[in-house]
């Protein structure tokens, strides 16, 4: 008695795939951000904005407040405008372009994407800082030297650093409503609205009623951010920062960030 072979076909090996690595991914989100017109002219606007407001200092400020907190103050308000409105749309454009389905395919991990944006972003931020403090430093020298007086530096790497932060949280919190609502005309209106009509509405409720004024370093993120641009920050003062960015900050980005894994791409 003999037995029959039979003969099974190969069944072929499923493909491997390795993860894409961050830094791949950090460098792609990066070219995307100055890759449009539009985001190349907005990032190039930071510099621009640096030399108007030094300009404009240089030409009308009386000699005697022609030191380094004045370019820095001059120079801080447009930064602070511009930089959300870039991490903003270093998210939303994924759906508002309609790239988000080519993103995802080749990078499957919605939270690596997310993280590398988020990276490109402080980056961006931070480096756009440096170059405009420098453009403020330029400016303080050109313009004692023309107006013949003393170079004031009235402003230290401390309290530089400090500013530094404080608009990053801003920059992070325009992160944060781009995850969270994934519209860029909805999210930049919001930005808007948190910065400038809620801080109205919160100083005024706390002129109005004691207990809210006792609580607001706590709940009030814009509030809480303020002693860091006056370059000196308490314990008690980094502790009500943490708490009030965790109501504003890192929960809305949890929900954002939960909403953006589970949510369709279309």
């Amino acid at each position: 008695m003999t037995a029959t072979a039979v003969e099974t076909p190969d069944t072929p090996a499923r493909p491997t795939f390795t993860a894409i690595p961050l830094g791949r991914v950090v460098a792609v989100e990066l070219r995307k951000m100055f890759d449009t017109r539009s985001g190349f002219w907005l990032l190039c606007s930071i510099g621009i904005l640096a030399t108007l407001a030094t300009g404009a200092v240089i030409l009308f400020a009386p000699e005697s407040e022609l030191t380094y907190e004045a370019f820095a103050t001059a120079i801080g308000f447009p930064i602070a405008v511009v930089l959300p409105i870039i991490a903003v749309l270093s998210v939303t454009s994924e759906w508002s372009q309609r790239t988000g389905l080519s993103t995802f395919t080749f990078v499957p991990n919605r939270g690596r994407v997310i993280t590398a944006k988020a990276i490109c972003a402080i980056g961006v931020g931070v480096v756009s800082m440096v170059v405009a403090a420098a453009i403020g430093a330029l400016g303080n020298v050109v313009g004692t030297t023309i107006a013949g007086v003393d170079t004031v530096w009235n402003v230290s790497l401390l309290e530089l650093g400090l500013i530094i932060l404080a608009n990053v949280l801003g920059l992070l919190v325009g992160f944060m409503l781009g995850v969270l609502l994934r519209n860029s005309a909805a999210a930049i209106v919001a930005y808007f609205v948190y910065s400038f009509v809620l801080s109205v509405m919160t100083e005024l409720l706390a002129g109005l009623q004691d207990w809210f004024a006792d609580i607001r370093p706590w709940v009030d993120f814009n509030y809480a951010q303020a002693p860091l641009f006056e370059g000196s920050v308490s314990v008690e003062q980094w502790t009500q920062l943490g708490v009030a960015s965790l109501f504003w900050l890192v929960i809305p980005l949890a929900v954002g960030l939960r909403i953006v894994m589970r949510s369709e791409v279309k």
